[in-house]
Parts: C-alpha cells; structure tokens; sequence
C-alpha cells in the first residue's frame, strides 16, 4: 500500500508565492520528465483557448485528467509555453514522503490539501487564489491517479465547489471579473516497442506465481491470464477459494466483499456507487481517533488493516471493464501492465519513448449562482462531458494492435 494516509494531526501547508525556484526548474523539468518517466517529447493543443482566458484576466482553473503519476509535472510544460505559473492542490502525503519532495512541491506552487477530512484552509486558500485571479489553478478532479489514459473516473464534486465559490467572491470583488474552467485532456503516446517493454515484466510477474515464462501466449492472452492468476490470489485470501464467472463480475463482488463490512461497521449501512468516494468515507471515518491517539495498539493495527482492505478495493475498482482488447491502443496494455507491478510492489517501471499531447479545452464560464434543488453541481456532468469528448477524440492517433504484437513471439530463454 502507497502511504497516502498519514498518522499525525493535520497542518495546511500554504503555497510559496514567488517565482524564482519554478522559473529554476524550466530546464531541469524536461531531462526529468524523460530520464524519469520516459516522455520524449510533447505538443500542446488549444493554448489560445488559454491565452484568451489569462489576457482577459479570469480566474482560472485547469481541470486536467490524471492517468499518470508524471501528469502534475507535465503540467509545468504549460508553463514554460505560455511564460506563465500556475498552483497546484496536492494531497498532503506529497509533502510527507521526504524533505526534498516537499520543499520542491512548494516551491514549485502545490499546497496541501486534506482528503480524510474537510480542509477549510486548503478551500479558502483556492478560492482566493481564482477570486483574486492570482495565476491558474491546477485541480486534478478525479482526486487519484487512474492509470486509465481513455477512461474518465467519476469527478468529485470539489473542483464545481471552489469554482462557485470562488465566482461570487469574485463578483463582489470585481463585477467584470470571471471564474472559468477550462478542462485538459492529457494523452500519452507510446512510441517504443511493446513487447521489449512489457516482457520483463510480465516475466517477473510471472516468476513470482511460480510459472514458466509465457512467451509463447499472445500479448492480450498473457495480460489475462496474469490478471486471473492476481484475482484469484485474491478471491482465496478473502473469499477462501477462487470464484466463478466473468473476471470484473468476480472483481466487482470482491470489492464489495471487502468493503461491505466496513462500511457496515463505520457508516451505518453498505454504500453504493464510486468505489472511489466509498473509500474516501470510509478513510474519513477511520482516521481521526487513530490521529488523536485515543485508541490501543491493537486497535490502531486492527484500523491499518482497514485501511489497507480500502486501498486494495480502490486499485481493484482501476480495472475497467473491456478495457484491453485486441484492437485496443497500445497504451491501455501497457497501461495495465503497469498497474500490475505497481499492485504487487508498490512501484512500476517507466517505460518510454512516449510523447504527451496536452490540449486545453473550451472554457467553462462558472456562474456565482446555480439553480436551487439540483442534485449536483451542472458544472461537473459538463466538464466530464468534454474532457471525455477530448480523450476519446485523442486516443484514435495511437494505432491499435498490430498482429504482429499480438501474435506470440520467439524469446532466449533467460531467467526472469
């Protein structure tokens, strides 16, 4: 399990205001990117979109999508395009991993921002920042990291929140004066090859299930197979045999399996919908007395079992269904290749050459007022809407699966 829970008192951490360490790390971000996560190179998309919005003076969120651990960097591409800086919210683990990480994070305009509970600092903090129209804010609506590139996870409601809130300070601060939204869709292209890149992992995959290397199965046979064998770990661990039926029908019971009786247990009742608020709830429930250390040490170790239960049903929720076909682009194999190491170990190699399209989209005027009794904000269904419109339109440039790299394929016998 990624530490993305922390067990200590929370305390907002405000963003560096000035300029010189991000201006700094223009010619450093680019090396980083490729040396780190394979990105080669890059195209904007849509930047007089932005232009128009910065020249008028709006306040300005981006709303990108995040299928990489890489995509908050990319965004500092913007920036070097368009001689601009930008803030970021980030979640608060960010700035507990280690000294460096959260010194550059800072400096580089992220702030911290609580998800096991509310974060009225972090809320105030960007209203502020998009009412003063200070530079452009940089919300992730998804809240994770998806590892899906043509897939948008359910948004959260908090990105519409700000934005609105933001909009009537605003108003009463400059009548002129606007919040928009503009959605950015982040594409990643693969352009290596990829059988070389994907093969050693799997042979590792496979060597930790005790199974001969099987090179001799096709890439999207081989990727299944992998995945049924992961589940079916799984399924005996918690369900005490391995199950029958479709793979995500299976996926979608265990789930439900592990997270029912926790949800019973802190919430009163088994939710229903995202897996992802689902576990956001539950960690809201579970984390404060184990910050306030008023529960024993069986009992704070009975809750990080609980708290790994939830993380291991959210990873799980991260496979969609037909995802991986034969015709499917060469990235989503890749894609769930990765998520395979990373379920396992915690960390998952980078493979590259890949290029990155960012394309900003149509703003989104936010208006300060919204219609009573809606159940939602409208703003989110239609920022879902064009940033899946953008997505789908940009995964047609990555060719599907050439028979070749379907087909299976002769390799040295070596050791895994």
């Amino acid at each position: 399990m990624h530490n993305v829970v922390i067990e200590e008192p929370y305390e907002f951490i405000p963003p560096y205001r000035g300029t010189f360490w991000a201006w700094a790390c223009r010619i450093w971000l680019p090396r980083h990117l490729r040396k780190e996560h394979g990105i080669t190179s890059h195209e904007f998309r849509g930047l007089d979109l932005l232009r128009a919005s910065i020249d008028t003076g709006h306040g300005i969120v981006l709303a990108p999508n995040h299928c990489r651990p890489s995509d908050p960097m990319a965004m500092g591409l913007l920036d070097i395009e368009l001689d601009m800086y930008h803030y970021s919210m980030a979640s608060w683990h960010i700035f507990k991993q280690d000294w460096f990480s959260s010194f550059m994070a800072r400096r580089l305009g992220a702030f911290s921002v609580y998800r096991e509970g509310m974060d009225r600092p972090a809320l105030n903090c960007a209203i502020d920042i998009l009412a003063a129209a200070e530079r452009p804010l940089v919300i992730f609506p998804e809240g994770v990291i998806s590892r899906t590139n043509d897939r948008l996870g359910v948004l959260m409601e908090g990105t519409a929140f700000i934005a609105r809130q933001a909009a009537r300070k605003r108003e009463k601060q400059n009548p002129q004066g606007k919040v928009v939204i503009h959605p950015v869709a982040i594409r990643y292209l693969f352009q290596g090859d990829l059988q070389a890149a994907i093969t050693p992992v799997l042979r590792d995959i496979e060597h930790r299930l005790t199974w001969q290397p099987q090179d001799h199965r096709p890439l999207v046979s081989r990727i299944r197979r992998v995945g049924m064998a992961l589940l079916c770990l799984k399924e005996v661990e918690y369900l005490g045999e391995s199950q029958t039926g479709s793979l995500f029908t299976r996926l979608e019971r265990l789930i439900d399996h592990v997270l029912g009786p926790l949800e019973e247990e802190w919430l009163g009742e088994v939710q229903k919908g995202d897996v992802v608020a689902r576990v956001k709830n539950l960690r809201t429930a579970i984390v404060p007395d184990m910050v306030g250390g008023e529960i024993d040490v069986d009992e704070r170790e009975r809750r990080w079992r609980q708290l790994a239960d939830c993380y291991l049903a959210q990873q799980m929720s991260f496979y969609p269904r037909d995802y991986i076909r034969p015709d499917s682009p060469v990235e989503r194999l890749l894609e769930t290749v990765e998520r395979f190491e990373e379920d396992l170990t915690d960390a998952a190699r980078h493979h590259g050459p890949q290029k990155i399209i960012i394309e900003v989209g149509e703003a989104i005027e936010v208006s300060p007022k919204r219609e009573r009794g809606q159940k939602g904000d409208p703003i989110m269904p239609l920022l879902e809407q064009r940033l899946t419109t953008m997505l789908e339109q940009l995964a047609t440039e990555s060719p599907p699966l050439s028979k070749e790299a379907v087909a299976p394929i002769a390799y040295e016998t070596t050791e895994p």
